[in-house]
């Protein structure tokens, strides 16, 4: 008998994203708002994205189970 798949978590699916090594990779916090206030140098490095601490990358694996890319 086959089992049931497993969903994926969809508030996580668009927050984070699996790496091509299996990290799990997010943009950074601090880019909603208030972005005029900030130094230039502040906000180039809130670009692109960045890893996800160790301790979390096990939960976020889960809700995630297919690796959404």
């Amino acid at each position: 008998m086959a089992r049931t798949k497993l969903k994926t978590h969809r508030g996580a699916a668009k927050r984070f994203r699996i790496s091509g090594t299996g990290k799990v990779v997010s943009t950074p916090a601090g880019r909603r708002h208030l972005m005029t206030d900030k130094r230039r140098n502040r906000k180039r490095s809130l670009r692109g994205n960045e890893p996800i601490s160790a301790a979390n990358q096990s939960a976020i694996h889960k809700l995630l189970p297919y690796g959404v890319r």
